[in-house]
């Protein structure tokens, strides 16, 4: 591109930028134009999710490294394969498979969350901003979680000591007697964020 191309290129962007500024009230409100955040987050890939009411359905165990040297020290992605594989099978023994648990969040900070027949009640606070919930079941504190979000589905990711928390409460609410398999989840899965995929009904 020669330079008298580069600075008519140059001039026109600048032209639109300031009719556009001159049109808005201030750089808030442009950036804030909800297509143009569109825009940038398509460019960008950073999504967010502002608003998780409705009914996800669990389609499986979701796993992620909290460190870029994790998936070395865990002996590489064959490896990160097996641990999923392990997580799946340890959800299952305690009834939790695809299409057999869902999570409920209603706009009034309330959730349901079915396992099977079972049904658990608690509340939730999300920061959207930060991509965090809160969850607390009726008889146990809050569990904080990350949220990895896609247009497909959303990841909720817990620390493994506290994951097995919650499953432990969920096998004793179920009178399922199988604890023994997520005894040691805390300790395969140090490191590790871990939780359940789900999707939107």
């Amino acid at each position: 591109m020669g330079k008298r191309t580069l600075f008519i290129t140059l001039a026109i962007i600048n032209f639109l930028l300031v009719s556009n500024i001159s049109r808005a009230q201030s750089l808030k409100d442009l950036f804030n134009n909800e297509k143009i955040s569109n825009i940038i987050n398509t460019v960008t890939n950073n999504k967010s999710l502002t608003d998780i009411s409705g009914t996800w359905d669990y389609i499986g165990s979701a796993i992620k490294l909290e460190s870029d040297n994790k998936l070395m020290e865990i002996g590489g992605s064959a490896a990160m394969t097996v641990a999923e594989n392990q997580l799946d099978d340890q959800l299952n023994k305690i009834g939790i498979t695809n299409g057999q648990m869902s999570f409920t969040f209603n706009a009034d900070s309330t959730f349901t969350n079915t396992i099977g027949k079972h049904t658990l009640k608690g509340t939730y606070n999300y920061n959207s901003s930060e991509q965090k919930i809160e969850l607390k079941y009726m008889s146990i504190i809050p569990l904080n979680a990350n949220i990895d979000y896609t247009s497909e589905t959303l990841k909720l990711l817990f620390k493994s000591d506290k994951l097995l928390q919650l499953l432990s409460f969920i096998a004793n609410k179920s009178n399922n007697n199988s604890l023994k398999a997520i005894g040691s989840l805390a300790e395969t899965y140090e490191g590790m964020q871990v939780g359940f995929k789900l999707k939107k009904q």
